[in-house]
């Protein structure tokens, strides 16, 4: 998303730093606020490091996240 106006909140984002696929929740100074599908700690991006994610990349994390829970590993 370099260059772009930052994402809005709702939106799902990839922090390239990481790979980690994330919706956006907000924006706190220069940073975009994400966090990750289903549950768990927020985290901070710069907008620079952010790109628009695919319908793979979410579907990919979610079901990373019910897989997850189904094991009991999360809430």
């Amino acid at each position: 998303m370099s260059g772009e106006p930052r994402p809005p909140v709702g939106s799902y984002a990839v922090d390239t730093g990481t790979a980690r696929v994330g919706v956006v929740v907000g924006h706190e100074g220069p940073y975009v606020r994400l966090r990750p599908l289903g549950q768990g700690r927020e985290w901070d991006c710069v907008p620079d490091a952010l790109r628009a994610a695919t319908p793979a990349e979410r579907l990919r994390a979610a079901t990373a996240y019910a897989n997850a829970r189904s094991r009991g590993e999360v809430p």
